[in-house]
């Protein structure tokens, strides 16, 4: 049975990762390389991630600086960034593409804020399902009598802590991240 508990929890902990590596690529006003996670290039007829096609650096916290190893690229990862949903337009100069991110307007701070939490909901549903995922299995185990009612419920205290663990960082990251997007 602990097996099982540890199996769950593992799927738990994916999701939580998974919720902060959606969070770190809202962007909140600052400069952050996370925000071109998604964004694919061309790369001779292949999708390639613009972090493996030149490096990504911060200037002056508000700046996102490219600079592709193979200047050809140069219009590609510019296309691609137009076309991705980052909401930010590039400039090039031949050499580096810049990335400027404009102050956010505390409108654009309350949507980015409702997005985030928007995820942390997503987040805690998933976290719940697995539970319910976790209960099933247990309910199985002892009616297959793997386990007795006594161990059953024991796993099922353990899932349903293991749950509440899972959900109250799903919450500190969410509200870390509204933190961080309502900060001038």
């Amino acid at each position: 049975m602990k097996e099982q508990v540890k199996l769950f929890e593992g799927k738990m902990q994916k999701r939580v990762d998974s919720l902060n590596s959606e969070l770190s690529a809202i962007r909140a006003g600052r400069a952050n390389p996370a925000v071109l996670d998604k964004v694919m290039v061309d790369y001779y007829g292949t999708p390639t991630p613009v972090q493996q096609v030149g490096a990504v650096s911060v200037q002056e916290g508000k700046i996102l600086v490219i600079q592709p190893w193979d200047k050809s690229l140069i219009k590609a990862i510019e296309k691609a960034i137009q076309v991705s949903d980052i909401g930010i337009n590039p400039t090039n100069d031949g050499n580096v593409i810049r990335l400027a991110f404009p102050p956010l307007t505390e409108e654009r701070r309350r949507e980015i804020g409702k997005q985030a939490h928007k995820y942390g909901e997503e987040a805690k549903v998933s976290v719940r399902n697995v539970r319910r995922d976790a209960n099933d299995k247990l309910k199985e185990m002892k009616k297959s009598s793997e386990i007795t009612e006594d161990e059953q419920k024991q796993g099922e205290e353990q899932i349903q802590k293991l749950t509440d663990k899972y959900c109250k960082e799903i919450d500190n990251l969410v509200a870390a991240k509204q933190k961080e997007i309502m900060e001038l």
